[in-house]
């Protein structure tokens, strides 16, 4: 669907639970690769290394990227070691890091239990658009993009609060999977990379949503839109406008969520949109 659709200062103190938000920027760690440094979760590990021809994680296998394996955590992967494999030269190779616990910041609020407690329609939708967006996160196909991933705004003011936990009159609630950049309603919202337009919906969190499928397992997402110009099987280019910033939803003002999705992992997009070598490594 395209065209202006209706916009509202709509409360934005739940997480979406569609989604699961920006690390700090410094210097690329190293980590050993014996699991003996920890990651957080929601980064990536890359694995560096020539002639390697195929990487895996778990059940996925994947191509390298350049001359690196990587490989995404997933905000709400579980603390302990991760097993990384790749092939080399025929050969296959395995190392381990160790996933730590979850350590971002925890932001309370208090707010009138009307405005925290959904009715049961409206949980009933929330489950309905969970089970529409879920199968976006097993997609794969040929890589139509290069990092680093371009900015959804020109310019990409400061943003942040990716897996900030709200706990809210006491009950936690899932942890903030996306970067959050406070700009002006109408702004242009610009696809990151090539990709295919997967779905656009009218979301209960995320208001106006578009969700670009860009091959290798990335899926990015964009709420809150005040419009949307793609429609869903619409192929597009890196640059190419297809929305424009707003707040619907339940959004407090006008701001876009940028989320990432890799390989079914929820990940900082920030590691996308910065240089692949500040993205923490093995030894």
């Amino acid at each position: 669907m395209s065209g202006r659709v209706r916009s509202g200062p709509v409360l934005a103190f739940v997480a979406s639970l569609l989604t699961a938000g920006v690390a700090p920027a410094g210097p690329p760690a190293s980590l050993a690769a014996g699991g003996g440094r920890t990651v957080r979760p929601g980064t990536l590990v890359r694995w560096a290394g020539e002639r390697i021809e195929a990487c895996a994680l778990g059940a996925r296998r994947f191509a390298p990227v350049a001359d690196a394996c990587l490989y995404p955590v997933d905000l709400l992967h579980p603390a302990g070691p991760l097993t990384l494999l790749r092939w080399r030269a025929g050969r296959r190779e395995q190392a381990s890091v160790r996933v730590g616990r979850f350590d971002y910041p925890v932001q309370r609020l208090t707010l009138p239990p009307g405005m925290v407690e959904l009715s049961q329609q409206d949980l009933d939708r929330v489950r309905r658009e969970q089970a529409q967006v879920a199968p976006l996160w097993a997609r794969d196909g040929p890589r139509l993009f290069a990092l680093p991933l371009g900015a959804p705004l020109d310019p990409l003011p400061e943003g942040g609060r990716f897996g900030s936990r709200r706990i809210i009159n006491g009950q936690p609630r899932s942890p903030h999977g996306g970067s959050d950049y406070s700009v002006s309603a109408g702004t242009p919202v610009l696809a990151p990379a090539d990709g295919l337009v997967a779905l656009v919906a009218e979301h209960f969190f995320g208001g106006w949503s578009v969700f670009l499928d860009h091959g290798d397992g990335l899926i990015t997402m964009y709420f809150h839109l005040s419009r949307v110009d793609v429609a869903e099987g619409r192929r597009l280019k890196r640059g190419e406008r297809l929305g424009a910033v707003g707040s619907t939803g339940r959004a407090t003002g006008p701001h876009l969520h940028f989320g990432v999705r890799w390989r079914g992992a929820r990940v900082d997009p920030s590691f996308l949109l910065g240089e692949p070598g500040r993205i923490p490594a093995l030894d």
